[in-house]
């Protein structure tokens, strides 16, 4: 039922432009299913069959509303992390109830609490929160962090660096997180009220991380672990606004909290696929750490 339910109906798609919400419109245009695109920028909205796109920022209500018009589902990734990232959300959401969305399925994080030590998480639960207030049916899924973008944790001569001390985490792929989305847009009400830890198939230490990332990639990959204010010393050069350089020292620092080491069957039980490794990530991406000794 869950499946014929979709087809008649059109899903939201926030976030097509980028390496998430654009792997689900893909998937779900391979499926027939219609969709509204909402983008910032209809330049750059992927011209998929079955879709069509339409251009509202998350902070403009009006022009969300309009967007998200017609659909029942939403698929609401999270905006870039920003001072007002919240309130965007908040908006959005605000929006998607007043046009008449039934259902919003939330790209949340891992641990998401209001005291979460990654910062950047705390928004997520302040956004689940609003959700839940709304009355709308929703599901959240909460990823930990994504191994597309371990690579760039490595910078150019292959040092990862931060305060990760002897912390586990279980990088997911953006496919298989990708994969979980689509099932749980596609099955309609069976999901709803659920929140799913989606992670890969093991936790691995930053050590056991960059001795994987060495032996499969012939490149020889560092991690340097550094003190809470060596971290945010080593990244105020970037110039930076202080609550970036916190987040992304704190990126580090949940991991040696233990609030990453968190190993969920989501993957395998909703797709009927296992949870794609760090070796399995590297043989079908090689070139992901052509950056390191460019």
């Amino acid at each position: 039922m869950g499946d014929d339910q979709a087809i008649t109906h059109t899903i939201g798609i926030t976030g097509a432009t980028g390496g998430l919400g654009g792997r689900v419109a893909a998937r779900l245009a391979r499926r027939g299913i219609p969709q509204r695109l909402i983008v910032r920028d209809l330049n750059r909205a992927p011209e998929l069959p079955g879709a069509s796109a339409a251009m509202a920022p998350y902070e403009d209500m009006p022009a969300f509303e309009r967007a998200v018009k017609g659909a029942d589902t939403l698929f609401l990734v999270s905006a870039t992390e920003s001072a007002d990232r919240v309130d965007q959300h908040i908006s959005a959401v605000d929006a998607a109830v007043a046009a008449g969305v039934t259902r919003i399925v939330y790209l949340s994080f891992l641990s998401a609490a209001p005291a979460s030590t990654f910062t950047f998480a705390r928004d997520h639960f302040y956004t689940e929160a609003h959700i839940r207030s709304t009355g709308v049916a929703h599901t959240f899924l909460r990823p930990s962090f994504y191994l597309d973008v371990l690579p760039h944790w490595a910078d150019d001569s292959g040092v990862i660096r931060g305060p990760a001390g002897q912390g586990r985490v279980a990088w997911v792929s953006r496919d298989d997180i990708a994969d979980v989305a689509v099932a749980v847009l596609t099955e309609g009400a069976a999901h709803d009220g659920a929140s799913y830890d989606v992670t890969g198939p093991e936790a691995v230490t930053m050590g056991e991380t960059v001795e994987r990332l060495s032996t499969l990639t012939g490149k020889t990959v560092r991690y340097v672990p550094e003190t809470w204010e060596e971290a945010l010393a080593s990244r105020r050069p970037t110039g930076a606004p202080e609550w970036e350089v916190e987040g992304w020292a704190s990126s580090y620092a949940a991991i040696a909290s233990g609030e990453m080491d968190v190993v969920s069957a989501t993957v395998p039980h909703l797709t009927g696929h296992p949870a794609q490794s760090i070796e399995g990530f590297l043989r079908t991406h090689p070139s992901a750490l052509n950056h390191v000794y460019a």
